[in-house]
């Protein structure tokens, strides 16, 4: 099924306007299929992405929006709202965000390693270096609103 499509059924089950746009559908950087599960189990309610990257014209989250979570393969895995953008300094991530990632132990230590290799091979191939110091990360925040 096609995330377009996966969104329509969202849109009638939940009572929302068929006009509700779909902001993006995407698959997690890394494990999508681990990833997408921590998000059904409600583990995970918050990710992280590298606005360094993001195209001069590409918008960012924005609070409010629907998105579309693939799993590996890029079928829909769910549907989440999205309830807070923000955009932070790598090293001023905080260690609520990184336990709301769901990630490993939760810790800020386990999200700062993981994130850091994560975002060198980005940034390496984007053509850039990726510097803890300056990088500046998007940070989102959402919920699972179908399934429900």
């Amino acid at each position: 099924m096609t995330p377009e499509n996966y969104f329509t059924q969202a849109k009638q089950a939940l009572g929302l306007p068929g006009s509700t746009p779909l902001q993006s559908a995407y698959q997690f950087g890394a494990e999508a299929d681990t990833l997408a599960a921590l998000v059904l189990a409600g583990k995970k309610t918050a990710t992280a992405s590298a606005r360094d990257l993001y195209a001069v014209d590409e918008p960012l989250p924005q609070v409010g929006a629907y998105d579309v979570i693939l799993n590996a393969t890029n079928e829909p895995a769910c549907v989440t709202y999205t309830d807070a953008v923000e955009v932070q300094p790598f090293l001023a991530v905080s260690a609520d965000h990184a336990f709301r990632e769901g990630e490993g132990d939760r810790s800020l230590a386990y999200w700062q390693h993981v994130h850091e290799a994560f975002f060198k091979a980005e940034y390496a191939e984007a053509g850039k270096p990726f510097d803890p110091a300056t990088a500046r990360i998007v940070l989102e925040s959402f919920h699972v609103v179908y399934p429900v």
